[in-house]
Formats: structure tokens, sequence, C-alpha cells
């Protein structure tokens, strides 16, 4: 297959519409990352995608709108805390679940009775939407597993031959997926962490829950949501995270880490391995300045959420294979950003005093 690179103008907007509408995928920018298209009430669009990423068909898609109007022909019931949630924060990083109509296929929703449902805010994303005429179910736009998509040069690495066309319209904002929160519990419960927090959420609906497998992960529960499995994320080589143990920083642990992950990097090295460190810019000075690659800065989260991807991806371009990272707990995306690393190591964790 043919893959044509596409620009956000007018006229590749409605090349890729056209794709869209004829049962083709599309991979193009949203405010996340990049998303994978097809036509969400199309079976075998859905399939297509599937065997695109290399999927397991158990694991959900969200489904792209334009309009909140959309909602209603895909939701059997929307509630006034949808509609608060929807107000607050579309169009924007939150995905919402609702029960669906029967008009959503299986092949969708990975079999269950719920639907996801996001209105992007990336121009572009909102323009195909708009100009296809159809609802985009979309997950993030790269083989299944690794590491999601920030810029289309990502999207071309795992889809070229794959896919229709890729919509470049360079660097994501973000650069982790939509929090998603699901409303068919006994309350409001955030199923995946994103860059709209737990707190923004209470402001607006009250008390809302956090899934359990967000504490004690399952690798044998079904998904009921995107990036629910239990390895997500992932470069090739193999990732641990190196953690103190009281989770205060201060100059002495952050000292304690380094020392503990220089030790590893010398085991690494002397095996004969190809060892790269994740750190914050921060503490880059820390570590040996060759093998370490820089994650945003300690002080400024999004910045971090901005790098992740693309720095285990070029783990993988100078394929690495021993990957040490440093926790990267911090600020209000913290959370958002530790769950990706996680899934990213297979919960591997080393802690140090």
């Amino acid at each position: 297959m043919n893959t044509q690179i596409l620009t956000t103008d007018n006229n590749d907007i409605q090349i890729a519409a056209d794709i869209l509408r004829k049962g083709g995928l599309v991979a193009f920018p949203t405010e996340t990352v990049y998303g994978l298209g097809g036509d969400a009430l199309s079976p075998e669009s859905s399939r297509k995608i599937y065997a695109a990423k290399g999927r397991p068909s158990d694991n959900p898609l969200i489904v792209h709108i334009a309009d909140t109007s959309s909602v209603y022909d895909i939701a059997k019931e929307v509630p006034d805390i949808a509609v608060s949630l929807m107000e607050a924060f579309w169009p924007g990083p939150l995905t919402i679940i609702l029960p669906k109509k029967d008009i959503v296929p299986d092949e969708t929703t990975g079999g269950l009775n719920t639907v996801a449902i996001r209105m992007p805010s990336h121009p572009a994303a909102l323009a195909l939407i708009r100009e296809s005429g159809v609802l985009i179910a979309a997950p993030s736009a790269n083989t299944s597993g690794r590491p999601s998509p920030t810029t289309a040069e990502h999207v071309s690495e795992d889809m070229t031959g794959r896919i229709d066309a890729i919509i470049d319209g360079g660097p994501v904002g973000i650069g982790i997926e939509s929090t998603i929160i699901s409303l068919v519990e006994d309350k409001p419960t955030i199923l995946r962490p994103g860059f709209i927090t737990r707190k923004m959420l209470e402001a607006v609906i009250g008390e809302v829950a956090i899934d359990k497998t967000l504490i004690e992960p399952d690798p044998n529960i079904r998904p009921k949501a995107p990036g629910m499995k239990y390895t997500h994320y992932a470069p090739s080589g193999d990732l641990t995270i190196v953690e103190a143990e009281d989770s205060e920083a201060n100059e002495k642990q952050v000292s304690s880490v380094a020392e503990a992950i220089n030790q590893l990097y010398e085991n690494g090295v002397t095996q004969g391995k190809k060892v790269i460190i994740l750190a914050p810019e921060e503490h880059s000075s820390l570590y040996p300045e060759d093998s370490v690659i820089t994650v945003g800065s300690i002080g400024e989260g999004v910045t971090v959420a901005a790098r992740l991807y693309a720095a285990l991806r070029e783990c993988d371009r100078i394929e690495a294979e021993l990957i040490y990272s440093e926790s990267l707990d911090t600020g209000e995306l913290g959370g958002a950003i530790m769950n990706r690393l996680l899934k990213a190591a297979g919960h591997k964790v080393i802690y140090v005093k």
C-alpha cells in the first residue's frame, strides 16, 4: 500500500476526508498524540485499524466528534454530568465513556456495550471530521505496544505501507493521550489519567474515583478503555525505573538515585550492552553525557509530557538495549506521566534509599 503524506491545507484535508468516506485509514494530528482514523460506524474500518496497529480487538477505540450533538447519535444515555464535562472541557483532551447505541458496532467498542467519545481541539482534526462527514474512530497511530507518536515522522516509522495517508501537522502540543472518565460506573471514574486532572474534573462534577487497575495493575482484566493493558507505550529495549523509597524529593535522594543508575549503567556497559539513561534536564549532568536523554524539566510537567514518547522512540532509534529512567512524578501531570512510564517499563521499578 502506498501511504500518502498530506498537509493540513484545505485541499489535502479534502483528500483525507474522501479516503475516510471510502473506508480507508488516515493518521492525523490531535492536541494529544497522532490518531489513526477510520469510520467509527463501519465495522470494516475498525477491523482495518486493529489490523494496521496489530492491536488486540478487545481494546476499545475512541470515537472522535466535531459537534456535541453527535454524542446523542451514538450514546444511549447522556446524563447531566456528561453535559457539564462537555461544556467545561470540550473541545479538548477528555474522553467520556457512556452507554452506546446499537449504531456503534462492536468492532469499534471492543465488544463492550459502552462507547468512548471525545472532541479534539486540534484544528486539523476538527476539519477532517467535519469535511469527511463521518465520526472517526482513532487510537494512537503507532503499532500496538510502541510509544505513541507525537510527530508525523513517528507515525511514518510505524504505519508507512499499512495505511492510506498521514496528515503532517507538526509536533503535537500535549504529548500524552487524553484523560478517560467513565460515567457508567457507580460513580464517575478515571480509567486513564491525562492532561485533565482529577482535581479539574472534581471542580466541575464533584467526587471522582480512580479505577483500581491504575493502582494495582492486572493484565488479566479485560480493558474498559484504551491504554489499560499492563504493558503499553514500550520501547524495544528493557526499561527500568529507578526511584527513591521516600517520595519527598531532596538533594540526598537525587544523589542516591543517580548513584544507583550510574552503577546499573556501568554494569550494563561491562556486559557489552547499549545503555541509555532518561532524566530531567536538571539532573542530566549527573550522568555520562553521551548516554543520557533529557525528558523535559522537573518544574514543568508539560515539558516532560511533551518529550516522553519522543525520548522512548529515540531509545529505539539508537538501539538501546537497557534503559534506566528516573521517576518523572512531578507537578500536576506527574500521575499521568508516571502512568505511561510505568506501563512502558512493565512496572519494573528499583527503589533506593
